[in-house]
């Protein structure tokens, strides 16, 4: 008598899960660990959003564009405006509570979209752990209230995890998804268009497999759903009749005058391990410089093996509508990345500021789960890309990947590392510039001249107690961001000057000091000088 053996459901491991929680702890908690340093450094440029959130919290405007712009919308500072508003006033912490938000809401959409992509939880731990490190310029992209970048990586998951079940055929709350899409991309359109090839991308998803579906309801909902996120754009383009594009052509350096040797080496070079995490503090080590060569083949490969799973016959194994869906999103992922990386090149901010213009690229991070996933399958020996086998069963591809792998979180975790170090030095910046706000204060100084970098930070640290204008090196006026402080200065009787100690800017102070004894009283501080002038 034989008896039939029904097949057993297989029993997936939680472990991954499990392990994936502590990976998201330990990414947040290292970041929350640097805010409590003050780190990564601000500057007035960040002060400059904190200014903007201050006015909103008090009502006293409400700005569309970054101060002294026509381009990057002000998203963080209407975060932050409430922050300001129930702690009593303005803080750097403050201002940077809602961008650790956005970094853990990025972790957990990350890990969401890995497992659509892939269905590899082990996998989906893998890109957790990765994204969880941070290395200078990753966590200034992601901490530092600058304008766009905390808010891009987050947006970009979001985009493709509702294009992906949008075009999987999902049918709960599909309105509701359909105008969460149009109301992200629109809503990326005026935050910064930095983001656009990733909109496009997994628009492009949509429009490939939902196009009956845009021809109705839904796509009458996700237009409008667009306008009201990219609202404040339109309205100020409407009102004033000028075109943000132009902005943002001439903020990248298209009118400069970079070569294309600077360009390439900024943009191919350093551009990729720098933007990407696997960098020390403003620099790249030529060992880090790996990444730079590993990246357009692992591109090829993820496009290739995307592409392949898209062209097999609907009858083959692994070729379902789901597998064709998670292959072209991946594939779009990937094609976005490129899109990302050629802009940059072209510009020529990657010839002339390499290393700090690198944060154009942070939103290749978003790409990450489709970047590595072919290393991974050839890892897990799941065919894919193999070009040979050995006796012993190991493919070359395997060994390959597997030192790939390795070294990528290696040289991340190196990196992160080398971050961590600077934050002891960050703090006491920090100390000594708010001994700097104290000391003016103490002395009645509410009206000062300083060089850029200064300014801004000083008036948003005092919550405008002291307001500055903005001098050049030759004591010229410079750019003030928000004109109202130079008029202020301006009608002051005697205004102040500050400068950080062994700065040009102290050096030209000096000289008039020592041509004119008495013109100016010095009051000297670690790290920076201020000069009384006596009316």
């Amino acid at each position: 008598m034989s008896v039939l053996r029904v097949p057993q459901p297989v029993r997936r491991s939680r472990l991954p899960e499990i392990l994936t929680v502590p990976a998201i702890a330990a990414g947040v908690g290292y970041r929350l660990g640097l805010l409590g340093h003050a780190a990564p450094p601000t500057n007035s440029d960040e002060a400059t959003m904190g200014l903007a959130a201050l006015h909103i919290a008090r009502g006293a405007g409400f700005p569309v564009w970054f101060y002294g712009q026509q381009y990057m919308g002000t998203l963080e500072a209407y975060l932050a405006a409430p922050v300001f508003a129930l702690t009593g006033g303005p803080s750097l912490l403050g201002l940077r509570l809602p961008m650790l938000a956005l970094y853990t809401l990025f972790l957990l959409l990350a890990w969401r979209l890995t497992l659509r992509l892939t269905g590899d939880c082990w996998f989906g731990l893998l890109v957790v752990a990765l994204l969880a490190l941070g290395s200078d310029r990753v966590v200034k992209n992601q901490l530092i209230a600058g304008g766009g970048y905390p808010e891009m990586n987050v947006a970009g998951v979001a985009l493709a995890l509702l294009a992906l079940d949008l075009a999987a055929g999902r049918p709960r709350r599909r309105l509701v998804c359909w105008a969460a899409w149009g109301f992200l991309a629109g809503l990326m359109l005026w935050v910064d268009p930095l983001a656009l090839p990733y909109v496009l991308a997994t628009g492009a998803v949509l429009v490939a497999f939902c196009r009956r579906e845009l021809r109705g309801t839904a796509g009458a909902l996700l237009g409008a759903a667009a306008a009201l996120g990219a609202a404040p754009l339109l309205a100020h383009s409407l009102l004033t009749g000028r075109n943000p594009l132009h902005a943002v052509l001439a903020a990248s350096g298209a009118d400069a005058t970079a070569g294309w040797a600077e360009r390439l080496h900024g943009g191919l070079l350093l551009g990729p391990p720098l933007g990407m995490g696997f960098c020390a503090p403003g620099r790249c080590a030529t060992w880090q410089l790996w990444w730079a060569l590993a990246l357009p083949v692992l591109l090829a490969i993820a496009a290739g093996t995307a592409w392949r799973v898209m062209r097999r016959p609907p009858t083959a194994p692994g070729a379902g509508p789901p597998h064709r869906v998670a292959a072209a999103m991946r594939l779009a992922l990937v094609l976005a990345a490129v899109a990302t990386l050629g802009a940059y090149t072209m510009s020529s901010a990657a010839g002339l500021t390499p290393v700090e213009s690198s944060r154009y690229l942070s939103c290749l991070l978003i790409s990450l789960p489709a970047l590595l996933w072919p290393l991974w399958t050839a890892a897990q020996q799941r065919g894919g890309w193999t070009v040979a086998r050995h006796p012993g069963g190991w493919t070359i591809a395997r060994p390959v990947a597997l030192v790939v792998l390795a070294a990528t979180v290696g040289t991340a975790g190196h990196a992160t590392w080398r971050s961590a170090q600077t934050a002891p030095a960050t703090r006491a910046a920090e100390a000594r510039h708010a001994e700097l706000v104290t000391t003016l204060r103490q002395l009645g100084v509410r009206q000062v001249r300083a060089g850029y970098w200064t300014c801004n930070r000083l008036t948003f640290a005092s919550a405008e107690e002291v307001v500055c204008a903005v001098v050049d090196d030759t004591l010229r006026p410079g750019f003030d961001r928000y004109p109202a402080y130079r008029r202020e200065v301006e009608s002051a009787a005697a205004p102040a000057w500050v400068a950080p100690a062994g700065s040009p800017l102290a050096a030209r102070l000096d000289e008039r000091l020592d041509a004119a004894p008495g013109s100016l009283d010095l009051v000297t501080l670690d790290g920076w000088r201020i000069y009384l002038s006596r009316a």
